[in-house]
């Protein structure tokens, strides 16, 4: 059976249950979109898998005096689960109450409490596809992964995987071995490594579609517009269904809508808009576009209305309509609703209006006229009488800071110059409109994720960075803002954190922000979500994100009652420091406004000074345990995260973006106690040593995943733009390279532009940061010569030596003069594997040691002669046999073979058409053959 056979018979046997062999009898369900994205790719399927998971397994006891093979001994789980485990169930299950305890069995088990991370076999075309696949597992932390199976006449089987599993013994049946509060510490110890576990799964998937897989399900998911899958960042992980409830406080309980007329799934979306039809006898929202819907999710340019008092959704019958889009905007103006812009596909940015009549329910496509309005994408706007503004957006890779104003009575669009505090470039921000002002809050800016607020006055058109009292909403994109009477509201966004189970409330009269915190009901996200206000009540509709390890998700349209919500929030204040957000401190209010205390702040301390550094701040509270420590400047300094309580003690000893000040008392780190120190002292035993408060850039780099080739051509483009070259170049910038050890190599026909030469330091150091290379190199055309040297020309490093281990073997090569052979890996595994103890072995072609190595390494021949012309391949072959300790074993005959080695007695050929060329090869030499 061919490969294209055996992969649909094995597809079709995953999709069904009567098949499935798994003691189980289905796929684990937080993987199926992984082994989707593998099974689509043509090359691969998958032939069996584990996401990874949590157990305690009761096994028989091994038989005394059985001399037997080992095998396994079966048995049966006690408990497993492919989630984090519950350590009051597990502690439950191994310590039942008397009431509940069971008679003992006559045979005790053993009990094994077991974690045990991801697990995928793989199928591969060729030995090609399934080298790709191991390297792509190992680089996403799956450091196990290697090929099971190959050769003649095999099939290719690849395993990915990892080893952080765990296996302890807990006793048996009968007598437990171990304490309750121990197994609470083992359940521990596994739910970090499931952590880990979903970690390295989600970076996995993001390195399948970073190199060219699709996922089926998501297919119209564009791997650059989903700023939200942030796989591999706990602290920014789209799965909230860890959220920590924080300080005891009344909730806001959801209430979910129940959807009649057309099928609920239609609101499962997100990037999509909403605007309300308030009247008197007619109280809806009109929701159009977004991705996801009913069947297979899309892109979608369905218009929908939805009576939120009975849940009524119904569609909107129109002959024409605007194109499938996400990420446009919507606003009403009088009785029209206006759309604007968006994403079509990955290359069609839109800039089209349209406008919806309410009454007639029709579209039609507006002409504009004025000022040049460029197309965009996750932009905001809000209507003001008859005009719409438009701010910022994503244009390709460019971020924008233009404000648009579009008048709807004569539809001209005009561009607002820059003048004043104009904020920053952004997009996946939020805005409103409240009388004659707008209200700006968030976004992204490329770099930061933001919690600036911004007003702007349409009558004199001019913006402000506004200060407000009360404690300040945390930074936050692709969130919802509303008005209800005086207050604006914040809802939602990303990163997902349980500062976005709040709801957040700027009260306008009195200038202060407060919060209110919701009940979740099913773990809701209110990313790319919106919010709508239908008299005293929210309707949030949609919102979701797509993530590796958990799929695609959707959020159901759920009501919030807006009166409950203000009335909660004015008897909630939480008490505030003084000085934070104060308007009075003219001086600091906008340092305040840009940069809170919550903000992801770093110690950094040379590598010398990081264990005391450490102690101070553990022994005060001062280190975030929630976050990692890091190593900064090529590893000669290391990043301590701090909390928001050594944050306010640094600005309320000014020292608020400086380096610490204090007495120079060299005696203070001798001989001291860090439980007689002050706080103060503390601060100052840190200044001592160096230290410095920084944001965390880590962190931040984290906020998005953006590939190897999306940085490269950021970094390339902003070289170009730097020295006034043509962006024509960009043309040349590689798509694909290969890695030689640890030297990147890239394709032969790129940076040939003779006018890269003039940049050449500032692009191979672009180069390499963006590809994570020590060196780098650019591949060259093979010599046409009896040795075929290579052309490989570095470009980053001192020289060509690289390492290559195979097989358990360590090939060493200098890539700018020998040609290494990727192919012949069955071939070096049947030598490998033949029997030749005793034997004596002639390689008349012995390269850099191809099958000379396996002969001597693996299949251990007493001797082998290893005849070789070319001097640099002789060079790296001498290396070899020294590497691999086996150089007593191998006579190196340096020269024609036809020389050294004139006269072979016996050869073993593969096959005899290898045996008939080389008769022609050698005739009149007298050869023996087998």
């Amino acid at each position: 059976m061919d490969f294209e056979k055996r992969k649909a018979a094995t597809l079709a046997s995953i999709r069904s249950s009567v098949t499935d062999k798994s003691p189980k009898g289905f796929l684990d369900e937080p993987i199926i979109p992984l082994l989707e994205t593998i099974n689509h790719h043509p090359s691969y399927f998958t032939t069996s898998s584990c996401s990874g998971r949590i157990s305690i397994l009761s096994q028989p006891k091994p038989k005394l005096n059985d001399s037997t093979k080992k095998k396994a001994r079966g048995g049966s789980w006690l408990y497993i689960t492919h989630d984090p485990a519950d350590s009051d169930l597990v502690i439950s299950l191994l310590f039942p109450s008397k009431s509940n305890q069971i008679d003992p069995i006559d045979q005790p088990s053993e009990l094994v409490f077991r974690f045990e991370p991801l697990i995928i076999a793989v199928e591969c075309k060729d030995l090609g596809s399934a080298q790709f696949l191991v390297a792509l597992a190992i680089s996403a932390g799956f450091r196990e992964s290697g090929i099971t199976s190959c050769g003649d006449g095999k099939r290719v089987i690849i395993a990915i995987r990892c080893s952080i599993r765990m296996e302890v013994p807990l006793g048996d049946t009968q007598k437990l071995m171990v304490s309750p509060e121990y197994v609470k510490f083992l359940v521990d110890i596994a739910n970090e490594k499931m952590d880990a576990n979903r970690k390295r799964t989600d970076g996995f998937g993001v390195a399948l579609t970073s190199n060219g897989f699709k996922n089926p399900d998501a297919n119209d998911v564009d791997e650059d517009d989903n700023y939200e899958n942030l796989a591999g960042d706990h602290d920014s992980s789209i799965n909230n269904g860890n959220l920590h409830p924080g300080l005891q406080q009344d909730l806001i309980p959801l209430s979910k809508l129940s959807i009649v007329g057309e099928p609920a799934e239609k609101l499962h979306l997100w990037g999509h808009s909403a605007c309300t039809i308030d009247k008197t006898d007619r109280k809806e929202v009109i929701v159009f576009g977004g991705f996801g819907g009913f069947g297979r999710h899309a892109r979608r340019n369905e218009s929908l209305l939805l009576d939120p008092s009975c849940g009524t959704l119904r569609l909107i019958a129109v002959n024409d309509s605007p194109s499938a889009r996400l990420g446009h905007t919507a606003s009403m103006v009088g009785d029209f609703m206006f759309v604007i812009g968006g994403r079509a596909d990955p290359l069609n940015i839109l800039n089209d209006v349209w406008r919806l009549d309410i009454s007639k329910g029709e579209w039609s496509s507006q002409r504009c006229i004025g000022s040049e309005f460029p197309p965009r994408h996750r932009h905001a706007a809000a209507s003001v009488g008859s005009k719409v503004y438009i701010f910022g957006g994503l244009y390709n890779d460019k971020i924008v800071s233009s404000l648009h104003i579009l008048d709807t009575k004569d539809l001209q669009w005009k561009e607002v110059e820059k003048q004043g505090q104009w904020p920053c470039a952004r997009h996946s921000h939020a805005m409103v409109a409240y009388g004659s002002q707008l209200f700006m809050f968030g976004g992204y800016n490329g770099e930061n994720v933001l919690n600036d607020l911004y007003s702007f006055d349409v009558q004199s058109s001019s913006w402000k960075l506004e200060v407000i009292s009360g404690k300040w909403p945390h930074a936050r994109f692709s969130h919802s803002m509303f008005v209800y009477k005086h207050i604006i509201g914040i809802i939602g966004g990303c990163p997902v954190s349980q500062n976005c189970q709040e709801l957040t409330l700027l009260d306008l009269k009195h200038r202060l922000w407060r919060s209110v915190r919701l009940e979740f009901m099913n773990k809701e996200l209110f990313v790319r979500s919106t919010a709508s206000v239908l008299g005293d009540d929210l309707i949030v509709i949609g919102g979701g994100a797509a993530c590796y390890a958990f799929g695609t998700k959707f959020s159901e349209p759920v009501k919030i009652n807006l009166v409950q919500s203000v009335t909660l929030s004015e008897n909630h204040v939480p008490p505030q420091p003084e000085d934070v957000y104060l308007e009075s401190n003219k001086n600091n209010a906008d340092l305040k406004t840009e940069m809170s205390f919550s903000q992801p702040w770093v110690i950094q301390l040379e590598r010398k000074y990081a264990k005391f550094g450490k102690d101070i701040l553990k022994s005060f509270g001062w280190l975030d345990l929630e976050r990692k420590v890091y190593s900064n400047e090529k590893g000669l300094c290391i990043c301590f995260p701090v909390t928001e309580k050594f944050s306010e003690l640094f600005y309320e000893k000014q020292l608020l973006g400086m380096d610490l000040e204090g007495p120079e008392d060299d005696s203070l780190a001798k001989g001291l106690s860090l439980k007689d120190i002050s706080s103060s002292a503390a601060l100052n035993l840190l200044k001592e040593h160096g230290a410095k408060k920084l944001i965390n850039v880590a962190f931040e780099a984290k906020k998005v995943a953006k590939s190897p080739l999306q940085r490269m051509r950021e970094d390339i483009t902003s070289i170009l733009k730097q020295k006034g070259l043509p962006e024509e170049l960009l043309d040349e910038l590689p798509q694909k390279w290969e890695r030689l050890g640890d030297i990147v190599v890239l394709p032969a026909t790129s940076f040939k532009d003779p006018t890269w030469s003039s940049i050449s330091d500032e692009v191979w150091c672009a180069v390499s940061k963006s590809l994570s290379a020590n060196r780098l190199a650019r591949q060259g055309r093979v010599e046409p010569n009896g040795t075929r040297d290579s052309t490989l020309e570095i470009l980053v490093g001192d020289n060509g030596w690289v390492d290559h281990r195979e097989n358990g073997i360590l090939y060493s090569f200098d890539a700018t003069k020998c040609m290494f052979s990727w192919g012949n890996l069955s071939e070096k595994l049947r030598m490998g594997n033949m029997a030749c103890e005793n034997e004596v072995v002639v390689d008349l072609f012995a390269g850099i040691g191809y099958f000379v190595l396996p002969f001597l390494v693996r299949a251990k021949a007493r001797l082998v002669y290893a005849c070789e012309w070319n001097p640099h391949a002789i060079e790296a072959l001498r290396r070899n046999v020294e590497a691999n300790s086996v150089s007593d074993r191998c006579i190196i005959l340096e020269g024609d073979n036809r020389i050294t080695a004139p006269k072979v007695r016996l050869m073993i050929f593969q096959t005899a058409h290898h045996l008939f060329n080389s008769m022609q090869m050698f005739q009149g030499i007298p050869v023996g053959s087998s």
